[in-house]
């Protein structure tokens, strides 16, 4: 047995954000043995190889067996799979979370696949990544600073949430808990609408004749812009589809926000672009300034 607080960690789905938190964990001494699970060989070969896993297996049935703490870090769409797959695996006192983005579906999905073990089950979301993706994009810092929301239900063993909470708080991160819809409507503003804007963006002017020149010539705030644009697509359409409710409530009201600037612009009405200008840069600034810069 390891002496660290979580003897046994099972990471189903090492990338970024499953690979990432293995790495916090082993830095801060906070696990002993790390098993990962995925699809790709390669991946999981590579992540043996960085020491971010001890193992690995494509079953994720056979990952959970004896692990103590267990961390879902799929798609959204997979996620009932595996829950249907680990559900008659888990050992006694097993706690099992997550990493998804949007948790109403996540936690239908466990509910509906394992309601045995609804009191072990701690729903939460690291607020943390980048555009990349794989084992190699991991690393130890990632949640450093960052927010990690807890949304346990009314099931949750108040012992299991202490637990997930410890072990995030010992990457780093601050922990917050939520409820579960306030959640998604909050990431439906702050974090899927921004990425549906730049998918959009970028897929709007890619089918532009003159595609080539904008690219080309596209400045430093294009590029930062739609930088996450180039995150998964299969792991963003499967938000969309999880949280379409919410995010079609911020998406619509958004359309009529630029239908207004639109028309201000084509009117000419200088005084009301520059009192959206000014309250835009006003809020963008107490934002940065709340995040000490």
């Amino acid at each position: 047995m390891s002496e660290a607080p979580i003897d046994t960690l099972a990471v189903i789905g090492v990338g970024l954000i499953g690979g990432s938190l293995a790495r916090a964990l082993r830095a801060a001494g906070q696990v002993g043995r790390i098993i990962g699970c995925g699809r790709g060989k390669s991946n999981l070969e590579r992540a043996v190889e960085l020491g971010v896993i001890d193992a690995w297996t494509h079953d994720p049935a056979e990952a959970v067996r004896g692990a103590d703490m267990v961390f879902v870090a799929v798609p959204l769409g997979a996620m009932r799979p595996v829950f249907e797959a680990i559900c008659g695996q888990l050992k006694p006192g097993a706690v099992i979370t997550d990493g998804g983005s949007a948790k109403a579906s996540v936690v239908a999905d466990f509910a509906a696949a394992c309601p045995v073990h609804l009191a072990q089950f701690v729903p939460g979301h690291p607020i943390a990544g980048t555009e990349q993706a794989g084992v190699e994009a991991s690393f130890a810092e990632l949640y450093r600073g960052r927010r990690v929301i807890l949304t346990p239900t009314a099931d949750t063993d108040p012992r299991a949430l202490a637990q997930v909470r410890a072990m995030w708080t010992a990457c780093g991160a601050e922990v917050v808990e939520m409820d579960i819809a306030r959640h998604d409507e909050v990431l439906a503003a702050t974090s899927h609408l921004p990425h549906m804007l730049a998918f959009g963006l970028v897929d709007a002017l890619a089918r532009m004749d003159e595609h080539d020149d904008i690219f080309r010539f596209a400045a430093g705030g294009f590029r930062d812009f739609t930088r996450i644009a180039s995150s998964n697509p299969v792991m963003w359409r499967d938000i969309c589809i999880a949280n379409r409710e919410a995010l079609s409530r911020v998406m619509g009201s958004f359309v009529r926000e630029m239908e207004a600037l639109a028309a201000s612009i084509e009117a000419g009405d200088g005084d009301r672009l520059l009192e959206i200008f000014e309250r835009a840069k006003t809020a963008r600034d107490a934002y940065v300034d709340g995040l000490g810069g």
